[in-house]
Parts: C-alpha cells; structure tokens; sequence
C-alpha cells in the first residue's frame, strides 16, 4: 500500500486517523478510524468491501459505511461525510532520503522511530497480520478543525489517550504521514479475503 495517515486529537476526547491510499489491493480508497471520548472504536468508509478489508487487519467496535470523502494531499488533508468536517493543515515536510527494505524498517528504523516519535514500525496486528509500517516523509500538523454535526470541536491537538486500533497508535504530536505499509497475513486468511472482495 501506499499514502497518506494523517492522526489528530481535539480537546473533546475524539481521536481520528485519516487514510488516503493511493495504492492498495483494492484501488485507492480513503477510510476514517474514529475514537470516541467514551473509547468507541469506529471505522468509517465509503463501501462495505473497504470495511472488510480493514476490519481484517485492524480492530474496531463498529464499521460503518458512509459518504465519507476524503481529498488533498500532506499540505492539506480534508475528510467529511454529511455529519462532521474535517480539515488538517501540515507543516515543513520532513523527508526521509531512501528507500529502506522491510528488515532496515524493523530493526534499525524501528527502536528510533520509537525514542523519537513514540511509534512502532513493525508488529503484529490484533488478527494476526505482520505490519511493517515505511514513511518516506511526515509534516507536523500545524492548523485545521473538526466540525460534528454542526458544533466546532476546535483545533487539532495531541493524539491522546492511545485510540487503540491495532499494535502502533499514531504519533501523539499530530502529523500527517506519506506512508508504504507492507502486510503479511502467514494464515493466508487476508488473501482470501482480498480474493472475494476483488471485482470478477
């Protein structure tokens, strides 16, 4: 896969996570993972398939499908649905030179992306698939807001308390990420699935 996560905290205990992919096993899509303040996990999306495929990986209370659309890049990210709006803005991008293979991510990248942003690289999803998580750039957050069924929840903020969606949470600064995520599935269960959910 590859594109962009972007991760936000508001001061009323919501916790979201954007993915904007521009390549995945299923085409470009775009999902919301969304935290409530009473610790709900919900996923948002646009079709049922992409909430089968992510509900494979990921843990979450509910899956919900809507008309959730997602567009921009790292310099500004929106996502909106016909009850809540949100917009981020990112900062400086902080690029990261080369290319590094799966290993370099989890052995070398992995314990400094741990001491310096608090996130882990690699691990093992709550289905049991094996993540390796490889940026190539990230902006700090630097502006945006959340709108909830027409109340405004403010300004991004820390990614806090954990959202708890899989086995690495977003950094707790806000960022927006430009992201190739490789997943391996050793049961074979999320090729299968992948296998349906492709059109005939």
């Amino acid at each position: 896969m590859a594109g962009l996560i972007a991760g936000a905290g508001f001061a009323s205990g919501d916790r979201l996570v954007v993915g904007h992919w521009s390549v995945t096993p299923l085409g470009p899509f775009s999902d919301v993972m969304w935290a409530s303040p009473d610790g709900t996990r919900t996923l948002w999306v646009a079709d049922e398939r992409i909430g089968a495929f992510i509900s494979a990986v990921y843990e979450f209370d509910a899956v919900e499908v809507t008309d959730l659309v997602v567009e921009g890049d790292a310099r500004r990210l929106t996502a909106r649905a016909d009850w809540f709006d949100l917009t981020l803005t990112g900062g400086r991008a902080r690029p990261i030179p080369f290319r590094r293979p799966a290993w370099f991510t989890r052995h070398v990248e992995g314990p400094i992306a741990r001491a310096v942003m608090g996130v882990r690289t690699y691990g093992v999803s709550p289905t049991g698939v094996r993540e390796w998580y490889r940026a190539d750039a990230w902006r700090p957050v630097t502006g945006g807001h959340l709108t909830v069924r027409g109340e405004d929840l403010g300004a991004p903020g820390p990614v806090r308390p954990a959202a708890g969606f899989g086995f690495s949470e977003p950094p707790e600064r806000p960022t927006i990420t430009r992201v190739r995520p490789l997943l391996e599935d050793p049961t074979g269960a999320l090729d299968a699935l992948l296998d349906r959910l492709r059109p005939a």
